[in-house]
């Protein structure tokens, strides 16, 4: 049935999940040891000590340089006692700077220390934003590595999500990276960043940011803050949907594609996540997205995606957003990626209502790309391509089945019938056995078309898969169309006289498990045996 055809991401693509580099990066480091161009200077005492008007963090960079060797110290001069604050200052940044290199940061070395329950001491200093925000730095690098969970067993998280609303932009932008980072990195520490309550505030920065750079971070944030699976229960994350829609709608392409993969996230849910993205009405421009030559492509084409393995209702709005408009150009895209998620558009599309796999059929060369990519692309987009040809195999209308057919849908199904591939075998025969079935209906000889492409040749070995499902549909495809019909042929078979004997034709698939070859001359003939009777 349709539901059977229309695939979630989760039973049939794994590998696209798998792919980050199309996805964007779950984590990002601060490898600089320079702050943002915001939180450069303007005032300094005489005393070299750093100002703040109370809204900005204004920061110097000290003279030494501190290595691994200096940690013991730098963790004793944390412990005196009345440390003044541009000692504090100067430590905290010190453990910054180290964490900040390129390679292989000290990590380790600085956890080991036990300055982690020290550092999350400084984000509650309220009346020292410039600490604050370099011990939110710094614990931002140690969550962008396998060490994040430290951060959030150190109970640092609330305090961060108090601070996206710090009186300094610069502190909140800091933040905000920093859960982005532990919420990226497993769905069970993104459940405990969206429980502290941080994706209000959060959205806050995004409506009205002090800056393009803290709006660039708080909208890469929260597409983490929706990202893994599970996906996060709807009501966390639900409040974000409008908000992504609107930004899809501006002109920042970095922030148009964190809010897409945000989207692509959210709807790769239930059908409930999906209508909260139709809901928003943004589909039209999403579908206008589709159009732009940049890596905005990939996660407008994965929301649509997610969107049509909805059920029909949703998909047909996608469709009625003028998608199939689209599909050719992204049928050819010159990134695999994107004609295998194209095809998987498609198979969801073509395992809906008979309108909706019209579409298909009509779309101008559509099913004709379809059917070549099952048989000339790289295996993971030939699936695909194989799902949309048996989707409209199985579901479609008798004329649809035709068209599917005269487009080379026998050549697609067959050539796949010799694959190590349990599952798409069998999607595969399934599709076979309808089209065989209406050739029997309208009295086409569809039997022959499958033969004349190997087809036979492969069901027949099939006959020996390891899969008893396998095995089974072999057997039912040659016994229902391949078969002699009872007494039929026998009855009107004349003998051959060789050499004083009579010999018979009587279909036989194996002879002592060695397979006959077919006979000569007639492609559509099952493969013989000869009894002889001496006369």
């Amino acid at each position: 049935d349709a539901m059977e055809g229309r695939r979630r991401r989760t039973e049939t693509s794994i590998s696209i999940r798998k792919n980050k580099k199309d996805e964007g990066i779950a984590k990002r480091r601060a490898m600089t040891t320079t702050p943002p161009r915001s939180a450069i200077p303007t005032a300094m005492n005489n005393d070299g000590t750093i100002m703040s008007d109370g809204t900005s963090v204004h920061v110097v960079e000290p003279k030494a340089i501190y290595t691994v060797d200096d940690i013991p110290s730098l963790k004793a001069r944390l412990s005196e006692p009345n440390i003044n604050d541009t000692n504090l200052l100067e430590i905290v940044r010190g453990f910054r700077k180290m964490l900040s290199v390129e390679h292989n940061p000290p990590v380790d070395e600085v956890l080991g220390s036990g300055v982690l329950p020290i550092f999350v001491q400084m984000l509650q200093l309220n009346d020292k934003p410039q600490v604050q925000f370099e011990a939110a730095w710094a614990l931002t690098n140690i969550a962008s590595t396998d060490q994040t969970k430290a951060i959030v067993d150190a109970g640092a998280v609330p305090y961060f999500a108090q601070l996206l609303s710090s009186p300094s932009a610069e502190v909140r932008e800091q933040c905000a990276w920093c859960l982005g980072n532990i919420a990226g990195d497993s769905p069970a520490l993104r459940d405990i960043v969206l429980s502290s309550g941080a994706m209000q505030p959060l959205l806050h920065n995004i409506v009205q940011p002090d800056n393009n750079s803290l709006f660039g971070n708080c909208v890469w944030a929260c597409s983490n803050f929706c990202r893994g699976k599970p996906v996060p229960n709807l009501s966390h994350v639900a409040p974000a949907v409008p908000v992504l829609a609107q930004i899809l709608k501006g002109e920042n392409t970095e922030a148009k594609q964190d809010a897409l993969w945000a989207l692509s996230y959210i709807s790769d849910g239930n059908d409930d996540n999906i209508q909260a993205v139709i809901d928003t009405g943004i589909i039209g421009v999403i579908i206008e997205l589709l159009g732009v030559e940049s890596s905005i492509v990939t996660p407008a084409l994965r929301t649509v995606g997610n969107i049509v393995s909805g059920n029909d209702v949703q998909t047909q709005a996608i469709i009625d957003a003028g998608l199939m408009s689209q599909m050719q150009r992204l049928l050819h895209h010159p990134k695999g990626m994107v004609r295998k998620e194209a095809c998987w558009v498609l198979s969801n599309i073509a395992a809906g209502t008979h309108e909706q796999i019209g579409t298909i059929i009509q779309a101008k060369g559509c099913i004709e790309t379809v059917t070549e990519m099952a048989m000339s692309s790289g295996w993971e987009i030939r699936k695909e391509a194989i799902w949309v040809v048996s989707n409209i195999a199985t579901g479609g209308t008798d004329n649809q089945i035709m068209s599917a057919i005269e487009a080379g849908a026998i050549d697609a199904v067959c050539s796949i019938l010799d694959v190590n591939d349990t599952k798409m075998l069998l999607v595969a025969l399934d599709a076979v056995d309808c089209i065989l079935k209406l050739g029997m209906k309208l009295n086409k000889d569809y039997v022959s078309f499958v033969d004349e492409c190997d087809g036979l040749t492969m069901i027949e070995t099939l006959q020996e898969h390891e899969s008893e499902e396998v095995y089974q549909k072999a057997i039912t495809l040659i016994e229902t169309y391949f078969g002699a019909e009872d007494g039929e042929d026998d009855e009107n078979l004349a003998p051959d006289v060789n050499g004083g004997t009579f010999s018979f034709g009587i279909p036989q698939k194996n002879i002592d498990e060695v397979e006959c070859p077919a006979n000569a001359g007639h492609s559509n003939a099952q493969p013989f045996t000869t009894y002889n009777f001496a006369s």
